[in-house]
């Protein structure tokens, strides 16, 4: 893979990641609980993918800066 291909996708993921972990956490605060899925679980998977994007997004301006 292309190494500009490569970090292209890592943004997209790192964005992606971010915007669905924030999404399910203002899910879990303001949809109240009608399935089986509790709201601990939705701000959970939340704050998971949040950090996991966080993560991708500071490894992509490291290396943006580098090279």
């Amino acid at each position: 893979m292309e190494k500009d291909s490569r970090r292209r996708w890592q943004l997209y993921s790192a964005v992606f990641l971010v915007a669905v972990g924030a999404a399910l956490l203002i899910a879990g605060f303001v949809v109240p609980p009608q399935g089986e899925i509790h709201s601990s679980v939705l701000v959970a998977f939340g704050e998971t993918l949040t950090f996991a994007g966080a993560v991708f997004g500071v490894d992509y301006a490291n290396r943006r800066k580098e090279g």
